[in-house]
């Protein structure tokens, strides 16, 4: 985790939720097919300057954010494919993220995300060559139907070869925090998104908390027994697919249970996590 998943809530059900001072007009639509270099609705809180020059208010915002971090200090954006996801182990240390963890965190709403998993081996072709294993995506979500309020951090990258009075020189980015996955989640995949509790969301959100130890604090792991998984079609392989029959379960017959005590789970430094 998390290379795909869903957000479907409308910008108007996530202010109301996470009391958002500004919604920019430019959100997308609901996604049940959530993809690395796409726009995702995010929220975070950004002091406000004043052309008087003081400081300013501090205002929450709910704006979109490419998913994909790209450090301010990076060459080309073209770094953020493999920027999606931050190891809560070394977000506070790794050059790619520190300074963003410090300052820039943010919540990243989600109805659930998706994992992929080998039920079985996948028999020998003729000549004895391995097939290629036969891969079954699973939706992971909050068993109560609540959002999962993933933990997430923001960066704001200049393009160098345009001006800088030109917004679309600028590229704001987020990648998710992800921790060692509980057993709900385990069994499909070794790895899942910290997330933030409500207590802890101001806190979370205040660029003024720069203590990256107080920070890691607030960061929670979902329960075994908070997450539910099922099975769902490989329609959601393909980005192109998009829709809420995406969320829609398999029957077990289709898919073939998961052992949850024989389940392999990914081998360290075979997924995509940074």
């Amino acid at each position: 985790m998390c290379g795909r998943y869903a957000s479907s809530a409308s910008p108007a059900q996530l202010a109301e939720e996470f009391e958002v001072d500004d919604v920019f007009d430019d959100l997308p639509g609901p996604d049940y097919n959530v993809a690395p270099t796409v726009a995702v609705p995010a929220v975070f809180e950004r002091r406000v300057r004043q052309p008087a020059g003081d400081s300013g208010e501090v205002r929450r915002r709910l704006a979109p954010l490419v998913w994909g971090l790209v450090p301010s200090w990076a060459k080309d954006a073209g770094i953020g494919s493999r920027m999606i996801n931050a190891r809560v182990e070394t977000v506070a240390e790794k050059s790619a993220f520190a300074k963003a963890f410090r300052s820039r965190r943010c919540l990243l709403p989600a109805d659930g995300f998706y994992e992929w998993y080998t039920p079985e081996p996948a028999p020998a072709l003729p000549g004895g060559r391995a097939a290629k294993p036969r891969k079954q995506p699973f939706f992971l979500h909050r068993a109560d139907g609540g959002r999962l309020v993933m933990a997430g951090i923001y960066e704001i990258w200049r393009n160098p070869a345009a001006d800088r009075d030109d917004d679309s020189a600028w590229l704001r980015t987020c990648s998710v925090i992800t921790t060692q996955a509980t057993d709900a989640a385990g069994h499909i995949h070794d790895r899942m998104p910290m997330v933030v509790p409500r207590e802890a969301v101001d806190a979370w959100l205040d660029p003024s908390l720069t203590d990256p130890a107080q920070a890691l604090a607030l960061l929670s792991v979902t329960e075994a027994g908070a997450l539910e998984a099922y099975a769902v079609s490989t329609a959601v392989n393909s980005v192109q697919n998009n829709d809420p029959s995406l969320l829609e379960p398999l029957a077990e017959t289709e898919a073939g249970p998961v052992d949850q005590d024989t389940a392999p789970v990914a081998p360290p430094g075979q997924d995509r996590l940074i």
